[in-house]
């Protein structure tokens, strides 16, 4: 075994979202969000189950903010519940709501954890859905509303901030496929979502630094690095197209690139968008989407590799690129191909050059339990979590800023349209009793932090 160290200052944390931990759905003032109506929906979560409870954390922060400490973390990343700060979307703040996160941020720093901050983790104001959602630009608007009310809170204290999680599933999930709230299929609808997101994120990053003086400020994305199953020029039109859907969509406007110009031709060739393209782009808008960061998150679980239907006979090239057997998927039907990580991290690094990069989320599903001496023997994700360290160690050797990484998650959660059928935490809950034990992938990623460094086999 070989010890491969990171460097001196290297932040080791742990991530939730408040709508898969909090609970308290209807406490304290807390408004309706897309995903309370959502869930609650008829066949739109699998298990049938919702947030209301869920891990309860509303009522037991200080307790998991006592395990994150006996744990080493670092650094946790949660998110705020817009619905909880302002139940109407915008207008009146709800006291009670903002009480809760400066008890939890105060509570965090007592324990020596820095709190990285999310101010949108899907769980937006019903009230703003039902003028249209992320389709409308006023819902931009009342985002930054909504960030400078949060950052005013709780900017003497939170010197980390992140705008968005995932604008990609926001939109694309929310308003393309349906299969996250707010539920709605319509591939312009998401395309406008797509770029309200970016655009209150644009908005939001001087008012955040104007509350919160001397802070960071970034944006989350998930990525898929990609790659084309065979030469072919259609396996690799197939590799194209999905990168700009995927990635390039939401990195090239951020980094002042505008919106790739082959995946506009592409939506206007497939019908959705008008001749004239993105038309709710309006004049500054990518100005304001371009503003720059003090970092990039990256939430980063799987590949894809990319095979076309149309590849012509005398194009008979042979299938190079193969997924990994099923025995090394996770529970959600995901591949794990750790050095897709490294892959990935490099190219931010040439193709965008961010000045700093975090891992905000990096985990597996699997629904490992408790053995007959109460033990969680949770191998697989131990051995994940490794291998993704150590191909995150790679990247930093080739030049990516790397600056911290963020394990999803801290707790089993509700996870969106899985519902609680999916486990993604270092620490068991039975959601019954809301017991917590950590896994042993907990107990070895406390020695990682310990020794900042990470066990080669």
């Amino acid at each position: 075994m070989a010890n491969i160290g990171f460097p001196k200052g290297f932040i080791w944390g742990t991530a939730t979202s408040s709508y898969q931990i909090e609970g308290a759905a209807k406490e304290d003032g807390r408004g309706e969000s897309i995903w309370d109506r959502f869930s609650k929906t008829p066949g739109k979560v699998g298990d049938g189950t919702n947030g209301d409870v869920a891990c309860d954390h509303y009522h037991r922060f200080r307790d998991d903010i006592a395990l994150m400490k006996s744990l080493g973390m670092q650094a946790y990343r949660f998110s705020i519940a817009w619905p909880r700060v302002l139940p109407s979307g915008r207008g009146k703040v709800n006291p009670a709501g903002l009480d809760f996160y400066n008890r939890l941020v105060d509570a965090l720093l007592e324990a020596g954890i820095e709190p990285f901050v999310t101010l949108y983790h899907w769980d937006l104001p019903q009230a703003l859905q039902d003028e249209g959602g992320w389709t409308q630009r006023s819902t931009a608007e009342a985002f930054v509303e909504y960030s400078g009310v949060v950052a005013r809170s709780l900017g003497d204290r939170v010197k980390k901030w992140i705008t968005h999680n995932e604008p990609w599933c926001t939109s694309m999930l929310g308003y393309e496929k349906g299969i996250h709230a707010p539920g709605i299929k319509d591939f312009r609808s998401a395309l406008a979502a797509s770029h309200h997101v970016l655009l209150s994120h644009g908005w939001a990053v001087p008012v955040i630094r104007a509350a919160s003086p001397g802070s960071q400020v970034g944006i989350t994305l998930n990525l898929s690095p990609a790659e084309a199953a065979s030469p072919s020029a259609a396996d690799y039109d197939a590799f194209r197209n999905h990168d700009g859907y995927f990635n390039r969509w939401f990195l090239d406007p951020l980094y002042g690139r505008h919106y790739p110009a082959d995946m506009v031709a592409d939506y206007i060739k497939a019908g959705h968008l008008p001749a004239e393209g993105l038309t709710v782009v309006k004049p500054g808008d990518l100005q304001a989407i371009a503003v720059p960061c003090d970092f990039l998150g990256i939430n980063y679980y799987n590949r894809a590799v990319l095979r076309s239907d149309k590849v012509p006979e005398a194009e008979n090239h042979p299938r190079t690129v193969f997924l990994a057997p099923e025995s090394e998927w996770t529970e959600m039907g995901w591949e794990v191909h750790a050095d897709s990580l490294r892959r990935l991290l490099t190219r931010l690094h040439l193709d965008y050059a961010p000045g700093k990069l975090y891992v905000t989320e990096n985990g597996a599903s699997f629904s490992t339990g408790p053995d007959a001496q109460g033990r969680v023997r949770d191998d697989r994700r131990l051995a994940y979590l490794r291998d993704h360290f150590l191909a995150a160690r790679k990247a930093m050797d080739a030049g990516a800023p790397l600056a911290g990484y963020f394990v999803w998650s801290l707790l089993d959660n509700f996870e969106w349209d899985r519902g609680y059928s999916q486990r993604f935490g270092m620490v068991w809950v039975n959601y019954e009793t809301q017991q917590r034990i950590p896994k042993d992938s907990a107990l070895w990623y406390r020695d990682v932090i310990k020794a900042n460094a990470v066990s080669e086999p």
